[in-house]
This record gives C-alpha cells, structure tokens and sequence, in this order.
C-alpha cells in the first residue's frame, strides 16, 4: 500500500469512526427523547392544541428515522449484508421521515403564523377532523417524496466492502433532478416558508404580553433554527455535486475536485441530519426548564397544556379589543 492509499485508507476509517460516533449518540437521545414526547403527549394531555398535535406528528417522524440507526452504524463500522431489497426499504423510511419532518415543521411556523395573526382562524384548528387531514395531507406528501428514491438506490462497492449509499441514475439529467428535487422541495422551499413566517411572528410577539404565547413561538423558533443548522451541509453537498455533475463536460478538472469534495463529507453532512431527529425532544426540555416541578416528565407535561391554552388566551385578547 503506497502512501496515497494509506492516507486515503486513514481519511475513511477517520470519516467512518465519526459517522458512527454522530449515529450512536443520536439514536441514545433521539429514542427515549422523542418517547417521552410521545408518551406525554398521548397519556397526559387531553386537550391537544394544533400545535401540541403537530409536535407528536413530529416526535413520530423523527422516531421512524432513529430506530433505523442500529442498522446503518453496524454497516458503516463492517459491511452491507440485507441485500438490495431492504437497502431500498430502509432508505425510504429515511427519506419519508425526513420529508414527514420537513413538512410538520413548515407547518408548525404556518399555524404560529396564524396563531399570532389569524387567531380566530386558527380556532377552527381545534377541530381533530381539521388537524387529522393535515397531518394526512403530510404524509401522503411525505411518502410520494420518499418513494422516489427507491428505483434508483443500490448497493455500492467501497473500499469497506458493500455499502447501501448509491444512487444509479441512467443519465446527468436525471441526477440533477433527482437531487434539485430534494433541495429545492427538501429544504430552500420550506426555509423560506418557515423564515418568513419567523420574521413576521418575531416581529408581532414583541408586541404581546402573554408569557404562553411568546414561550410557544420561541421554542418553534428553536426547533426552526435546529432544522436548518443540522440540513443546511447536507443540501450544500447536494449542491456541489449538481455543480460537479454540470461542469464535467466544460471543466473536467474542476469537476473532479468537486467530486472529492463531495466524497469526503457526504456522510458526515448526513449524519448530521440525523441529529436534528433527535434535538427536538432537547428542546422541548429547555423549554419547560422554568417550570416549577421536580419531575421532568411534568415539566414537559405542563409545556404542552401550556401552548395548548396559548391559542385560547389569544383568541380571548382578541376579542375584547
């Protein structure tokens, strides 16, 4: 083995070791952090806000994802051994989770948008037909999205031996697409959804003088922000290979460098995406910090009974302007 190989040999084993490290520490907190959501949602709040309805939604979506892991931290520290078949399974329940999750949190900044805007409107959320169909609609959406990959996932052969991480598309085009549909669908049209109704509803709360409704509103902006920080390098890496992918006619040279690039951390940047399945529940224990109980299972219990009157407290002060 020349020095070449062994430095690219050491760089892999190096991306691998923290692939799995990012991957294990997820699935640690991500599986009894979004549990708990659950739990508490489901057995102790019996009135459910649309917000509180759109957390569970996404307590599950991010649930899907982590109970995936054991699977994919086993084949990056040895090998692929599932076959095609469940390669092509396992990633789209990955794929539609992430989409699921997507989309719940563009919702979530739409009904806080409307919450702090329209809340007279927002009361007919309250109807579980209304939010039932809602939380329908995204799945539906969610699975078309997620679906979409299964024809073009494989098994590729590296330097570890098989691994589920290619994506076989018959032509240039139909990458860019591909990848351009995740982007764009995946993440710059819900950030620009979720920011602007951010700007506006940030704007609005320095306004208002119920405690409830700023709490709600920040930790949704908190959940925003861990979105974008832990999507944003995944979609920049998908970026570099549409350009990469773009220019190997006209700059070969450069198109290479790129593909270097994209290769050394794409699979950090998606294990970083992982992350954000499992950070929610961390913020929702943040959130609920204040609250005067020794039980952490209380505290979240009274965060959620919180937000839940917020929108009555709102349509309230609206009224008796």
């Amino acid at each position: 083995m020349n020095r070449t190989e062994e430095n690219s040999h050491l760089t892999w084993y190096s991306e691998r070791s923290v692939v799995c490290t990012i991957l294990s520490l997820s699935f640690a907190i991500g599986i009894p952090g979004n549990s708990i959501v659950i739990w508490t949602i489901c057995g102790k709040v019996k009135q459910r806000s649309p917000t509180v309805m759109l957390i569970l939604n996404l307590a599950i979506s991010d649930i899907l994802v982590l109970v995936t892991l054991p699977v994919w931290i086993y084949s990056f520290a040895n090998t692929w051994l599932f076959g095609v078949t469940f390669c092509k399974t396992l990633v789209s329940v990955v794929y539609c989770s992430m989409y699921a999750s997507v989309f719940t949190i563009t919702t979530l900044s739409l009904e806080r948008f409307m919450a702090v805007f329209y809340p007279f409107m927002i009361q007919k959320w309250k109807n579980k037909a209304v939010i039932l169909k809602v939380v329908f609609l995204i799945w539906l959406l969610s699975l078309a999205f997620g679906a979409s990959i299964i024809p073009f996932q494989e098994i590729e052969e590296t330097k570890i031996g098989q691994q589920c991480t290619y994506h076989n598309y018959t032509s240039d085009q139909q990458k860019i697409l591909c990848l351009l549909l995740e982007t764009i669908v995946g993440f710059v049209i819900p950030f620009v959804i979720i920011s602007t109704c951010y700007v506006c509803v940030e704007r609005r709360i320095n306004t208002m003088t119920y405690s409830s409704r700023q709490r709600s509103a920040r930790l949704i902006a908190s959940v925003i922000v861990a979105f974008a920080v832990c999507w944003l390098p995944h979609h920049l890496f998908n970026i570099i290979e549409i350009v990469s992918t773009q220019i190997v006619d006209s700059n070969q040279k450069m198109s290479l460098a790129l593909d270097e690039v994209s290769e050394t951390g794409v699979y950090i940047s998606g294990s970083l995406a992982f992350i954000s399945s499992c950070i929610n529940p961390l913020l929702y224990a943040f959130a609920a910090r204040n609250f005067q109980s020794h039980l952490r299972f209380a505290k979240l219990f009274k965060l959620f009974e919180t937000m839940t009157s917020a929108v009555r407290e709102e349509a309230q002060r609206e009224m008796s302007v």
